[in-house]
């Protein structure tokens, strides 16, 4: 009997195992396809039904990218750095500021700390769109419009940042912290020393979320930028299927796409141990 009940579930674990591994591959078929996507000829981009794999591959997409760039008034180079400025300055000033936040609202009492915590989950629902013409008018008020900071600027308050944050942080407890005042810790010690180094699992998940969110943003572009230089990647990307005649437009939307996803699927490798813990410790189910 005993020997059965193990059979049974030796053969259940190895089902279970085969039915992971079938599903996983499947939910890769995208990745797959867009890699093998980027580098076809342009015989088989129009191929009907569509191949996943590429017979013929090569490099004319990206070479087909940099030449329409280079003939252009701004160089593809300058979407790209543009972008790389915006996404680093963007996910520095978000972990920090919502670091502290969620350090303050966990740890600290104050007057109205219980509205402020419900103000930040109301802003939760709120869709992007509903704060565009705001956040028009408050960049355009500043004088902020073709500047990097009109790029920044409407990322850095994030509640999905200071929520995941406070929630990570009420795990820590709090006779840690006032062991520390006891010993004559400031509040920058404690927060540097004490707090920031075990939140390290959220500042990844918010790192994350934060990139791919700042990294693919066109809103910014289209709404602040008048002058082509200080546009980003995701706008360049968007804007090729309207600017490319013909059927080079294909190719080099190919090639962009691919640029796109990588920094997303890195960022995500990297860190996709610290995600996991984090929704595992701060009670997002």
């Amino acid at each position: 009997m005993i020997m059965k009940l193990r059979r049974q579930i030796a053969f259940s674990r190895v089902f279970l195992l085969l039915f992971l591994t079938v599903t996983g591959l499947f939910m890769l078929l995208p990745i797959i396809f867009l890699f093998n996507h980027a580098f076809k000829p342009l015989n088989e981009l129009f191929l009907f039904p569509p191949t996943i794999f590429v017979k013929e591959p090569t490099w004319r997409n990206f070479e087909q990218l940099l030449l329409h760039s280079s003939a252009g008034v701004v160089p593809f180079t300058r979407y790209l750095f543009n972008s790389v400025v915006v996404a680093l300055v963007s996910v520095t000033a978000v972990v920090l500021g919502s670091t502290m936040a969620g350090y303050v609202l966990s740890k600290h009492r104050f007057p109205f700390k219980a509205t402020i915590m419900s103000l930040i989950m109301v802003s939760l629902m709120f869709a992007p769109e509903t704060v565009q013409i705001p956040r028009y008018l408050i960049i355009s008020g500043l004088g902020l419009t073709n500047t990097y900071f009109a790029h920044v600027l409407p990322f850095i308050a994030s509640p999905v940042a200071v929520f995941l944050m406070k929630q990570f942080i009420d795990q820590i407890p709090n006779a840690l912290t006032e062991a520390a005042k006891l010993d004559g810790a400031s509040e920058l010690y404690i927060f540097m020393r004490i707090i920031t180094p075990l939140t390290a699992p959220a500042v990844a998940t918010v790192s994350i979320i934060t990139f791919q969110v700042v990294y693919l943003d066109v809103e910014s572009s289209t709404l602040y930028m008048t002058k082509e230089t200080m546009k980003t990647l995701a706008y360049y990307a968007t804007s090729l299927t309207q600017n490319v005649p013909g059927v080079a437009a294909t190719s080099i939307a190919a090639a962009v796409g691919l640029l796109m996803f990588l920094p997303n699927l890195i960022m995500f490798l990297l860190f996709q141990r610290k995600m996991i813990q984090t929704m595992l410790h701060s009670g997002v189910k």
